[in-house]
């Protein structure tokens, strides 16, 4: 299922980060009174009235460079009617309707897309008044919020969910693998895609996806099928948009959610860089089976011992995803090509394996046994019994005496020895600890 896409658009200083965060709930975004201070994560999952959809912090996406600020908010509002289905145009009452508003309103109302116009910053009677200028922007009746005080929020998301289109169904069969290519521009995604399918595919035809402009590409192999997610959607993207961080993240974001298997493309040339960490998060976060797939292998100076110091480098830089493999290739030479999908289907099958409770009982049993869990002021955590309770990514949940106890290192060794017993190569593990009731 694909979730619609809300786009948060506005000039700096409006507000944006602190809605987002008002939005989903969290305190992702870095908010400062300063213009453009937002940083790194610029979508997030909200949901309201039983409706999920994602929404994207625009205020994230900067043009560098000598660029005005209202080249950059124009640039943000271009991105957002792109990938949203729907957009919460912000304004704010203390300064009123500026020249930049017009501008903006201006792009949205071309764009044919439904505009929600919040206006913030309303948090006193006075300043309700002051949202009357703002119906010459032509969308509607304005809603008045505050970002600081909360008020308002329900209202905005009120309209929001009532104006938003339904998710689309996504008609694959459960034995479908659905892979995702995420990384920064330049490694070489195309060309591995293109790879991939080889000259051989076996396409049955090109399925429109339900996300705007992807094409999902379906192929068999070896009586495996796959289907390669949004791979129209990263051939085709122009410059600025390609050179804009943020929008590479959130157009992987967008794969990544759809996507059952995650392959984190790096440009072996160029070594690791920041933004693949960011990249990579975001799949371990979504809880995806993912791998690393080394790119243009073949561009790459080695000996006998290149291949473990690069991969040393990648355990070294991705401490939260030792579990996840990694593929050195060339999509160009289609050197070490047939690896890779021979590991993207074990990892696949470790991402939806579910395992008997008595056998995970065991090796926790025995973890515990080796390793007692230490005591907390004179308190010992005691483990009651341990359950699968879903796949994709397995997730367990361990009853205690009481969750507090559940020390963050101590849940981690039962990790590694769940890990060591049973593989679950390639997947992230979710562990929930609960208190066990007494009358269970």
């Amino acid at each position: 299922m694909a979730r619609p896409v809300v786009a948060i658009v506005g000039r700096p200083n409006v507000g944006k980060s602190t809605i987002f965060n008002r939005l989903i709930g969290d305190r992702l975004a870095i908010v400062e009174d300063k213009p453009g201070i937002t940083r790194d994560r610029i979508y997030g999952v909200s949901e309201w009235n039983g409706k999920a959809f994602s929404v994207i912090d625009t205020g994230g996406i900067e043009i560098d460079g000598e660029d005005t600020i209202l080249k950059s908010i124009r640039v943000q509002a271009e991105l957002a009617i792109e990938e949203a289905d729907l957009i919460v145009f912000m304004c704010e009452a203390k300064s009123g309707l500026t020249n930049a508003d017009e501008e903006v309103a201006q792009l949205l109302f071309r764009s044919g897309k439904p505009v929600v116009l919040a206006i913030n910053k309303v948090d006193n009677m006075k300043r309700a008044e002051d949202i009357y200028e703002f119906y010459s922007l032509g969308f509607g009746d304005p809603i008045g919020i505050s970002g600081s005080h909360g008020t308002g929020i329900g209202d905005l998301l009120d309209e929001v969910t009532e104006r938003l289109p339904e998710p689309l169904d996504e008609e694959y069969d459960e034995d479908v693998i659905r892979v995702a290519l995420i990384g920064r521009p330049n490694v070489g995604k195309s060309s591995l895609v293109n790879a991939i399918l080889g000259e051989e595919r076996v396409i049955v035809s090109d399925v429109a996806g339900t996300t705007r402009d992807a094409i999902d590409t379906p192929f068999e192999r070896d009586g495996q099928r796959y289907v390669l997610i949004d791979t129209a959607g990263m051939r085709k993207r122009g410059k600025v948009y390609e050179t804009t961080e943020k929008y590479s993240v959130m157009r992987a974001m967008r794969a990544i959610e759809r996507a059952d298997v995650v392959l984190v493309v790096i440009n072996g040339e160029e070594g690791i860089i920041d933004q693949d960490k960011h990249i990579a998060g975001y799949a371990h976060d979504a809880g995806k089976a993912s791998m690393f797939v080394v790119n243009k292998w073949d561009a790459v100076e080695k000996d006998d011992k290149t291949m473990q110091h690069f991969e040393n480098k990648i355990r070294d830089h991705f401490l939260f995803m030792t579990y996840a493999p990694v593929v050195f290739l060339s999509a160009l030479t289609k050197q070490r090509l047939h690896k890779l999908l021979p590991v993207v289907q074990h990892v696949a099958q470790q991402h939806s394996l579910r395992i008997a409770t008595h056998l995970l009982n065991d090796v926790v049993s025995d973890a515990v046994a080796i390793n007692p869990p230490p005591t907390d002021k004179g308190r010992r955590l005691r483990i009651n019994y341990v359950t699968q309770v879903a796949v994709k990514p397995p997730t367990i949940v361990v009853f205690v005496n009481d969750p507090s106890l559940m020390h963050f290192s101590y849940e981690r060794y039962l990790e590694n020895k769940i890990r060591g017993a049973f593989d679950f190569e390639g997947t992230p593990i979710r562990i929930f600890t609960r208190r066990k009731s007494d009358d269970e």
